[in-house]
């Protein structure tokens, strides 16, 4: 087996290398990853300047740009064999409903889900790279025993508690859950006295009830939310096509 691996949080992550580490055994592993982090970079491609591709003393690429441009480069120029799967992380911090849409490491396997290549994006339940060892034995778990499960392409979201490998609950398919929107901006001021904005934390839980994501890696288990790209809204595409007619 063939896999790419990528993630928005810098090729430098202690959660890339843990993947990286734990697939290198069952897989030839490629690794193409922003140089610096891209967290909330979405699935923006850099069209507006030249990219470069460099190579670190451990083999892994890193790329100046977003965690798509990464996976984009990889597998239209810098792979000479299609991976047979794309992965991205570990993220630092979970990826679970509304943020998947900000999500660099969700974009990443995005591009190669749109490549016609399942991909699957892993991020941890909390920031801090707690257990982060265990998360990637998880993740070639879901890899080695889910890789033929689905009708390819697919694309999964994957969220893992930071759990000891042992004490990890069980595998939970989920749906996405929501957000209330984002806390405010908030105002401060640089060392020339220029009004300047932070983007305001995520707001809390909207929808975390059974069956989420949410709902899951707070009870201690992983969540494995399939996604699709469709971003058609159908019963308002009947209502307005009847509308026009």
């Amino acid at each position: 087996m063939r896999i790419l691996i990528s993630n928005d949080d810098g090729y430098l992550a202690p959660g890339i290398n843990a993947l990286a580490e734990a697939l290198a055994p069952i897989a030839d592993i490629v690794v193409v990853a922003p140089e610096g982090n891209r967290s909330g970079a979405s699935n923006s491609l850099s069209l507006d300047r030249p990219l470069s591709v460099q190579q670190a003393a451990n083999g892994f690429y890193f790329v100046n740009g977003t965690p798509t441009d990464c996976v984009h480069i990889a597998l239209t120029g810098l792979l000479s064999e299609k991976p047979d799967l794309v992965v991205s992380g570990i993220n630092n911090g979970p990826n679970m409903g509304d943020d998947t849409l900000y999500s660099g490491t969700v974009a990443a396997a995005t591009e190669g889900y749109l490549f016609g290549i399942p991909a699957i994006a892993f991020s941890q339940g909390a920031y801090g790279w707690q257990h982060i060892d265990d998360a990637a034995k998880v993740a070639r778990d879901i890899v080695q025993r889910y890789f033929d499960l689905l009708a390819k392409p697919y694309l999964l979201n994957v969220n893992i508690p930071n759990l000891p490998y042992a004490g990890m609950g069980e595998l939970t398919a989920t749906r996405l859950g929501r957000r209330h929107q984002a806390e405010p901006v908030i105002r401060a001021q640089d060392p020339r006295g220029r009004e300047i904005f932070w983007i305001g934390p995520p707001g809390a839980c909207k929808d975390a009830g059974e069956g989420t994501d949410f709902h899951a890696v707070a009870q201690g288990r992983v969540s494995l939310t399939p996604l699709q790209v469709d971003l058609t809204h159908r019963t308002q595409l009947e209502t307005l096509a009847k509308g026009l007619a």
